[in-house]
């Protein structure tokens, strides 16, 4: 599996930026694709995920209402519009798969998924 991650950037407080991650792999149709971050200093976090049809979602509270993760199962993409960005928002984000269904990413946490992407970084200013 590969995962291949890009968008993020600069943005001011309340803006708006979109993540996309193109995946590769004979399993990827039949698994789960999301995204973790880590802050400066912090652990890596679950932020969102969708499973293999895209119907299935969850999402950290941090970001719930703000943030919103689709999936194009034709081109095995996921994306990650991210709007009313805050400050604490600023983190590396990394694309990753799993077979695990989404709602279950924020209790299996970081060592349990399968594969990751390089991180982009999102810096939101204040």
């Amino acid at each position: 599996v590969q995962l291949q991650a890009s968008g993020g950037g600069l943005v001011q407080a309340g803006g708006s930026l979109r993540l996309s991650c193109a995946a590769s792999g004979r399993t990827i149709r039949s698994y789960s694709l999301g995204w973790f971050r880590q802050a400066p200093g912090k652990e890596r976090e679950f932020v969102a995920a969708v499973g293999w049809s895209g119907s299935r979602i969850s999402y950290a509270d941090s970001v719930k209402g703000r943030f919103t993760i689709s999936r194009d199962t034709a081109k095995n993409t996921v994306t990650l519009q991210m709007d009313s960005l805050k400050p604490e928002d600023t983190a590396v984000y990394y694309c990753a798969t799993d077979p695990y269904p989404p709602e279950g990413w924020q209790r299996i946490g970081t060592a349990a998924i399968n594969a990751w992407g390089r991180g982009t970084l999102v810096t939101v200013s204040s």
